[in-house]
């Protein structure tokens, strides 16, 4: 059971724009890692579009499973899983992070923020603690 992906968007008009990430890439080949790491990043940001305000889904994207929880204010939250790892608790992860982040930062930095302009720096963390540790890796 793996994490590999945890991002924070901004649905905005017209389009969703990504205000921070982690990713976990280091079960891939070194040289896959950068376009797993963009797929990633494309498939967060597609589900969270066609996702309405106030929703959440899971979505099953190659032999992915991606969770995504819109809040009704805008600010989208997506893992993105192996089959195996608990919807449940993907959800509870969304729930923390959004709730924090939303008390970090500003919502007036939500609309025109990037990954490079949003200082929070807890998604690596999050991202770390929620990983299913099996036994030998």
């Amino acid at each position: 059971m793996r994490l590999y992906s945890l991002s924070v968007l901004y649905k905005g008009d017209p389009k969703v724009h990504l205000l921070k990430a982690a990713y976990d890439v280091s079960t891939f080949n070194f040289f896959q890692r950068s376009s797993v790491q963009e797929f990633m990043t494309f498939t967060s940001q597609l589900i969270a579009e066609r996702s309405a305000l106030g929703s959440r889904a899971s979505v099953k994207e190659q032999e992915y499973l991606c969770h995504v929880y819109v809040r009704s204010d805008g600010l989208a939250g997506v893992v993105i899983a192996d089959n195996e790892y608990p919807q449940r608790v993907c959800f509870t992860l969304l729930d923390k992070v959004l709730d924090e982040f939303s008390r970090q930062v500003s919502k007036m930095d939500w609309p025109s923020g990037s990954p490079a302009t949003i200082s929070y720096s807890a998604l690596d963390g999050y991202l770390s603690k929620y990983q299913v540790r099996t036994p030998g890796t």
